[in-house]
């Protein structure tokens, strides 16, 4: 791919055509992503050394932690923002192979129909992500996790777990559903400002 495709590409992906949009790559790229990077690893960094169980035994907490986590929230939420961006930079890198300016994105029905259906895909996956982490995080992280420990043998089927920082793991929980929701917010507005425009483009010829 040539540099002039790259370039049209990454500006594409950092100015979409619309000022919603362009709102929502602000806030998905500086606040969300910062987010994550620096809180998250603030929050979520060392859980796994501090999780302790009684018997406080190197084999039962970490037994009971891959129980207790089946995935990390950093890599969860990692995959989503990543999973999330792949239909919007899908259609700048067609727009990019194609030469679409900006401006006829909105213009022509075809380019637009495409944009929409893009961030409809983008909604699609915020919603599934929404719901993956409700089953596997829920609203509130407490402070005791009861583990099943019957697979090691031991003499007691269940073992009661500390859970480092619970409260403010439970903060940054709410705080990544609401990120979600601003962000299913922010595409139906963007394809309501789409529609609107393309109603004032077609008013006008």
């Amino acid at each position: 791919m040539s540099p002039n495709y790259m370039r049209s590409f990454s500006e594409g992906c950092l100015r979409p055509p619309t000022v919603i949009g362009q709102f929502h790559t602000l806030f998905f790229g500086s606040v969300r992503m910062f987010f994550l990077g620096v809180l998250g690893f603030a929050v979520y960094g060392n859980e796994a050394l501090h999780f302790s169980c009684d018997p406080d035994k190197r084999e039962v907490n970490l037994f009971c932690y891959n129980q207790f986590r089946p995935i990390t929230p950093q890599v969860f939420w990692a995959l989503q923002l990543v999973i999330v961006l792949v239909p919007g930079a899908f259609f700048h890198l067609y727009a990019a192979c194609k030469s679409i300016k900006q401006e006829d994105i909105l213009q022509k029905s075809f380019y637009s129909g495409f944009y929409i259906f893009s961030v409809f895909l983008r909604i699609i996956l915020e919603a599934v992500a929404f719901w993956l982490q409700i089953q596997l995080f829920g609203f509130k992280v407490n402070a005791i996790y009861m583990c099943d420990v019957g697979a090691l043998e031991k003499k007691f089927n269940i073992t009661r777990c500390m859970v480092p920082e619970h409260f403010e793991k439970t903060i940054f929980l709410i705080a990544m559903y609401t990120f979600t929701v601003i962000t299913v917010v922010l595409c139906v507005a963007e394809i309501f400002e789409i529609s609107c425009r393309r109603i004032g483009f077609l008013k006008t010829q």
